[in-house]
């Protein structure tokens, strides 16, 4: 098996203009949201970031549909406010489309912590995993994923160590954190296994 893939595909509307988010290498880099609807009609908001030189090839405009390819990436967030891991669509195309929304992406690494297999309120069955992808220079993205059914039994019959090669979604899901008397609405991205090879 292959040790490291990273490959993805959105397609969605942008919900608003991308904005500076930082520099790297003398390159600015932009972010903005894609809004990707799934075959339920629920709606995950994806945060993507794309390079300087690509947006000028390609404009994105707030309420119009682009296609993306590129790779999840995240990175710890320092600054002690929101999520501590951070993750993030890195594009390295862009493209103006129409069409039916798609959500595709294809990870193989190394779990890099135990799976946790527990149940829902309801009964449900679901596994959570860690996924170390390794990048180019060394790098590593660690990416959370999450499995239902007999997929996330599965999954939770896995150890740390195991190569994993899956297919699934990236998605978006918003909870309440509670901290102290002081309550507030977060955002969690995760990636949705759907299948493992």
């Amino acid at each position: 098996m292959e040790t490291s893939k990273n490959q993805a595909v959105l397609l969605g509307v942008a919900e608003g203009a991308p904005r500076l988010s930082h520099s790297n290498h003398g390159v600015d880099y932009y972010t903005f949201p894609l809004a990707v609807e799934r075959l339920s009609g629920a709606v995950d908001t994806l945060n993507v970031v794309l390079s300087q030189p690509l947006l000028d090839r390609c404009p994105v405009a707030e309420g119009e549909c682009y296609r993306l390819t590129g790779e999840v990436r995240s990175f710890n967030n320092r600054s002690g406010e929101g999520a501590r891991l951070v993750i993030t669509f890195l594009a390295r195309t862009v493209e103006p489309a129409a069409g039916e929304h798609e959500n595709s992406l294809h990870l193989s690494g190394v779990l890099c912590k135990a799976p946790v297999l527990r149940r829902t309120p309801l009964g449900r069955e679901i596994c959570d995993m860690l996924l170390a992808v390794n990048r180019r220079y060394g790098r590593s993205d660690y990416l959370p994923c999450i499995a239902w059914g007999s997929l996330a039994r599965r999954c939770g019959e896995l150890a740390v160590g195991d190569e994993v090669s899956l297919h699934g979604r990236l998605q978006s899901r918003t909870y309440r954190k509670v901290e102290g008397e002081v309550e507030s609405q977060r955002t969690a991205y995760e990636i949705s296994v759907m299948e493992l090879e």
